[in-house]
């Protein structure tokens, strides 16, 4: 009885230490454990064993994460001041580095986008930020992997989420915008008179060559304008038509 009452006494204690030590790892987490203070090993999803006192876990969420980088004021290569946002996608790859390299490098990762989004956008002029984001956003993507590569995180894209420009940019902007399309307008209009005033050479020119052409074209005319009762038609003969009478009568005499 006595040794049935001390196997209990010592059998429970050790149950009571088993089921404080165990830690669930789920699915989408991996455990970096620690032993004694160092880096033992790392938990896979599951039920896991954490001794206290001699062992410890931090788990560690690697699902891919999106952090908006805050609005940061910057200043394009031609002096132009404005304000920019981007989102960051990124994920842990390697639980135990993102632990023990780098201290919450989730807020690392938000810091070093935020400072190399303001150098990057100090690299280009305000038209290459404007027309082309892919290429901004790429350098910055290419830029922040290139650090967190060290901490084991891998940073799959970033986006220009938004840049903001002074009221008196936009104005100017929209001047400039304005004044584009106003260009664009003079030159189509122009254009369609060169190829009108071309076409009216092409037609002269045929009907230089031929006088019955020049004829039609006015008896054309002139029906056309005879259809209307109200106007008054001052008909006027062409010198082509004068000088072909004028041989005519040559002829006859």
């Amino acid at each position: 009885m006595e040794l049935l009452f001390s196997f209990s006494f010592l059998f429970w204690p050790f149950i009571v230490l088993v089921l404080a030590s165990v830690r669930q790892v789920n699915q989408y987490e991996r455990g970096v454990k620690f032993m004694f203070g160092r880096f033992h090993k790392l938990a896979e999803p599951g039920w896991r064993l954490v001794f206290p006192v001699i062992q410890s876990m931090t788990q560690v969420d690697i699902r891919t994460k999106a952090v908006e980088v805050p609005y940061q004021d910057a200043i394009t290569r031609d002096n132009v001041s404005c304000k920019v946002n981007a989102v960051v996608y990124y994920r842990v790859v390697d639980a135990g580095r993102a632990v023990i390299v780098v201290e919450n490098f989730w807020n690392a990762v938000s810091q070093l986008a935020q400072t190399t989004m303001r150098n990057v956008v100090g690299e280009l002029s305000l038209d290459e930020l404007l027309s082309d984001r892919d290429q901004a956003s790429a350098r910055i993507k290419e830029l922040v992997a290139t650090h967190t590569a060290d901490w084991g995180i891998e940073v799959q894209s970033v986006e220009l989420k938004d840049i903001a420009l002074p009221e008196d940019m936009q104005r100017t902007i929209a001047k400039q915008a304005e004044a584009e399309r106003e260009r664009r307008a003079v030159i189509i209009s122009s254009e369609g008179e060169v190829i009108a005033a071309e076409n009216l050479r092409k037609a002269a020119e045929i009907l230089a060559s031929n006088p019955a052409a020049i004829h039609l074209r006015t008896l054309n005319t002139i029906n056309d304008v005879s259809s209307d009762e109200s106007n008054t038609i001052i008909f006027a003969l062409p010198l082509e038509t004068i000088q072909s009478l004028g041989g005519m009568m040559k002829g006859k005499g």
